[in-house]
């Protein structure tokens, strides 16, 4: 038996919900923070692939990720440690640990060697970074007091034709504090006043000409962004000496004192709040060489065009343009129109417009979107949203070099993931696609698209069904087109394709589908205030003819590819938990929350009328964990349960019958499974065991036949084989830290099992798996294992086994 080889067919992570939790690099690569993970995704993969790895080592959410280089970029965690990361031929390894702060890092930054970590214990420090050959060294060089706000954004760069730092911080004061460096520590300069809400977001746009000045732009809670000019106080005062010789620059101060006025008066009976806008002129000194420079900060520009609060703010590479996200669902592209020149402004004010405006009208996703960035230098902008998924939109002609004129923009597709635990996933009758749940309350089905490389498929998130308001816990197909969830409510709930669906995969080749028969409704809509997935006889306007020769964008998948609910299966007294389908299709059995006998069964039914099958199967005093029906004609069905037994009951005429239980499990067990010929059970339990049982020739009992012992506790457990007539067989374990471990066998030898091969967490998990499967495919020597974990992870992993 030699050891088979693992590689990635697909991962499904969702981003963090913090706006610094993702980066991109000057190579297209996206590093987003995917609860404890880091997912790397290249927005310029040729055949659109997703997330095409994750890198384990935190112990807390990732809050803060920046790139200091292409191949090397720093981390930053709720738990106060910041990581920092190289890439060392194709592998990204870390160099250096930092336990930076006692409290969440909200906000990290680097310039040049330092890096700036800013923390909700109400602190910014500095550090020095020494690189390394092989590890870098982190040294603290200063600590930013805040006097009680916390900081939720930095921007940092030099001042215009000087030496000198300047280091703006915002956040939860509503004031943009602005530090410099000369030489020694940074020393605090000036106070910005003018914004009304805690600071999100700040960036620094460096000038292009020696003549410009360097523009802060400052987003935050209140809806608005502020520009802020910084340019040399010396270099003004030459340039209003020179305007004051045309006479009539008196007029216009008399003019701009009138104007803010009448703001004062207006302010104080208007709705707005009256924005202030004060056109005070700060002024701050930094040491140079030649003694020392004076710098002034003008209010420049107020960008009014958000509904509610700005979440990121950045500089397009060249400078020319400003991309805001906010909490409305809305991206924006703002840019000088240098149209209104007058007299007196100098030649670089100008009126700021919002050129292009991206996502959804009206703001009614909730959430809208938490940050977002430019990549493809310039070419793309994306965002990332409150549910974990992106969404980007790409230019497609520009008339001028680096104009704005005349652009065109069009979406184009990204990643997505459940934003929390996944609980349970099915692969469909003939292994076309895979259909996971999870405690973000959605149902995914994903599914491998024809790509432009032959025997090569994409997998991507196709549809999803259903957006609930429970906790969603267990899926199971009960056909070519038709599945059953359970969620934290008494029901299992039945969803049929809808037309669009059946239409859409069969337009994006995904292998060997049924035929669809029938009539199948267009789509599905949840009524304002029900929680049933309503079937829609007429398509909506949105799916239009395009859409079907590609696959539904992030946008399209929250709101149009709902399944209609077809049946409710009712029957359980409390929350149900676990739901399994018979090997024929016909059976649909569920178990439900349970301290008591008289609760803890598992209720059988028909998946011609939903009509139970029998009795109810009793005997588990505790919540049953799994459900099992043997292969290959549903003979057995195995249950397992938290009260550390496990039950096989027999199918009879008129329902399943109990003959045999035993408890040699000392904990909880989680999982069970049933071998491909239905020969053999495996029981997976937290006493860090799992347990193969299979019946004695001479009697009828079911004895254990061998234990396997592991490190950590055993959650999920699945059986595989090569083919019919193979000789060997494979199981895989999952265990709690997230690690897979594959073990094999030959069918004539059913008590020795050898450990063929161990997935660690680089490629494997980092929580709790909570289930396993194999796909069921001809290939004997290629299979594909789909897991899912409280990493919020889904992953499909290539296992090649070599076959004699």
């Amino acid at each position: 038996m030699s050891k088979p080889s693992v590689s990635t067919a697909y991962i499904s992570a969702s981003t963090n919900r913090f706006n610094h939790a993702a980066d991109a690099s000057t190579s297209s690569v996206i590093a987003c923070g995917s609860g404890k993970l880091i997912a790397l995704w290249n927005t310029q993969d040729p055949d659109g692939r997703g997330v095409l790895q994750t890198l384990p080592g935190h112990n807390g959410l990732v809050t803060c990720i920046r790139f200091v280089a292409s191949d090397a970029f720093a981390s930053a965690d709720d738990k106060g440690t910041v990581r920092y990361w190289r890439l060392f031929g194709t592998e990204w390894r870390t160099t250096a640990i930092v336990q930076a702060h006692p409290k969440a890092i909200s906000v990290l930054r680097k310039f040049d060697n330092f890096l700036l970590t800013g923390s909700s214990e109400s602190s910014v420090k500095i550090w020095e970074v020494k690189r390394g050959d092989v590890n870098d060294v982190v040294k603290e060089f200063q600590t930013i007091s805040l006097q009680g706000w916390y900081p939720l954004s930095i921007a940092i760069t030099l001042l215009p034709s000087s030496e000198a730092i300047i280091l703006a911080i915002g956040g939860t004061d509503r004031k943009v504090h602005i530090w410099t460096r000369s030489d020694g520590p940074f020393i605090r300069s000036v106070t910005l006043s003018g914004h009304e809400d805690w600071i999100r977001a700040l960036a620094f746009r460096t000038p292009s000409t020696p003549n410009d000045p360097l523009v802060l732009a400052s987003g935050s809670q209140d809806g608005t962004i502020r520009l802020w000019n910084v340019e040399s106080f010396t270099k003004m005062q030459t340039q209003s000496q020179t305007h004051s010789k045309h006479s009539g620059d008196d007029l216009s101060d008399d003019l701009l004192d009138a104007f803010e006025a009448s703001l004062g008066d207006l302010g104080a009976d208007a709705e707005e709040g009256g924005r202030q806008i004060s056109l005070k002129r700060h002024i701050l000194t930094v040491k140079s060489n030649s003694g020392t420079q004076q710098y002034s900060i003008t209010f420049d520009a107020l960008l009014i065009g958000h509904e509610a609060g700005i979440t990121s703010l950045s500089w397009s590479p060249s400078n020319a343009s400003l991309l805001s996200t906010s909490t409305d669902s809305s991206l924006i592209i703002w840019a000088p129109s240098s149209i209104v020149s007058t007299a007196y402004s100098s030649s670089t004010s100008s009126i700021w417009i919002n050129i292009q405006r991206f996502g959804d009208v009206g703001g009614q996703r909730l959430g809208g979107f938490t940050g977002g960035l430019w990549s493809n230098d310039g070419a793309e902008a994306m965002a990332w949203g409150w549910s974990g998924g992106w969404r980007r939109w790409r230019r497609i002609t520009s008339n001028i070099h680096g104009g704005t004129a005349g652009e065109e923009w069009e979406e184009v597709g990204a990643i997505s993931g459940h934003s929390g635990a996944v609980k349970g996933l099915d692969w469909s009758p003939k292994g076309d696609y895979l259909v996971s749940v999870g405690l973000d309350q959605t149902t995914r089905v994903h599914g491998a698209i024809a790509s432009s490389a032959p025997e090569q498929s994409i997998w991507h998130e196709l549809s999803r069904p259903q957006v609930h308001g429970y906790d969603l816990l267990g899926v199971a197909w009960l056909g070519p087109w038709t599945f059953a969830s359970v969620a934290d409510e008494k029901v299992a709930r039945v969803f049929e394709a809808p037309r669009n669906f059946v239409e859409e995969v069969q337009v994006l080749g995904v292998n060997g589908l049924a035929q669809s028969e029938g009539d199948r409704p267009a789509t599905a809509s949840v009524p304002p205030l029900g929680l049933s997935n309503k079937a829609v006889s007429d398509a909506p306007s949105e799916l239009d003819s395009s859409r079907l020769r590609r696959r539904p964008f992030e946008g399209e998948l929250s709101s149009i590819t709902l399944w209609p609910e077809i049946e409710k299966v009712f029957g359980h007294g409390y929350e149900s938990i676990t739901i399994s389908a018979s090997n024929s299709l016909d059976l649909l059995a569920t178990a439900c929350r349970a301290t008591s006998p008289q609760h803890a069964v598992v209720r059988v039914y028909t998946t011609a009328g939903y009509q139970p099958f029998g009795d109810p199967l009793e005997g588990h005093s505790l919540t049953v964990t799994r459900i099992a029906f043997s292969p290959p004609n549903d003979r057995y069905v195995l249950t397992v349960s938290r009260d550390r037994t496990w039950r096989l009951f027999e199918k009879k005429e008129n329902g399943y019958m109990p003959i045999a239980a035993d408890k040699s499990h000392g904990r909880i067990i989680w999982d069970c499974a049933w071998s491909c010929e239905g020969d053999l059970f495996a029981t997976a339990s937290r006493d860090k065991t799992v347990k193969i049982w299979k019946q004695h020739l001479d009697s009828a009992q079911w004895g254990a036949i061998t234990t396997m012992k592991f490190e950590e506790a055993a959650t999920a457990v699945a059986f595989c084989s090569a083919g019919t007539d193979a000789q060997e067989r494979w199981i895989a374990v999952g265990l709690e830290i997230g690690e897979i471990k594959i073990y094999s066998s030959l069918v004539s030898t059913p008590d020795q099992w050898t450990p063929v091969l161990t997935i660690d967490s680089n490629l494997a998990h980092v929580d709790q798996i909570n289930h396993l499967a194999w796909r069921a495919t001809d290939d004997p020597s290629k299979k594909k294992l789909a897991s899912c974990s409280e990493d919020g992870t889904l992953r499909i992993l290539i296992v090649q086994f070599e076959v004699d």
